[in-house]
């Protein structure tokens, strides 16, 4: 059964660190781009990051460009979110989800077809 897992959240201090991860089992991540996406409690889904597959392309919203990293290491079928210099606006349950469409642009969630079941990221200040 294919399945997106992510770890790696939890309650930080602002200005603190985290990095997420996305694991796969049941398919390999190789053929797929990955995002991110987050929700907070009250506001819509936004997409955060996104990678492709065949180049490594990435992209970055706005709200986290210069402070968040995602990367993948194709031989361990997970891809990781930095986040450094987190604020409190960062709270939120973040999901990975993996797209057969390349990562271009803005991240859309219509692109993304497996989905994780999201972890809690606390930003206290």
């Amino acid at each position: 059964q294919e399945q997106l897992v992510e770890f790696g959240g939890g309650l930080v201090h602002s200005g603190g660190s985290l990095r997420l991860s996305c694991a796969a089992s049941g398919f390999t991540l190789d053929y797929y781009s990955i995002g991110w996406f987050r929700q907070a409690p009250g506001k819509e889904r936004e997409g955060v990051s996104c990678i492709s597959s065949s180049d490594g392309s990435t992209y970055y919203a706005d709200s986290v460009k210069g402070r968040f990293t995602i990367s993948r290491g194709n031989a361990k079928n997970t891809v990781w979110l930095q986040m450094n210099s987190l604020k409190p606006e960062d709270t939120a349950v973040y999901y990975c989800a993996a797209s057969y469409s390349i990562c271009s642009g803005p991240v859309e969630a219509f692109h993304y077809y497996y989905w994780g079941q999201g972890t809690q990221v606390t930003v206290s200040l």
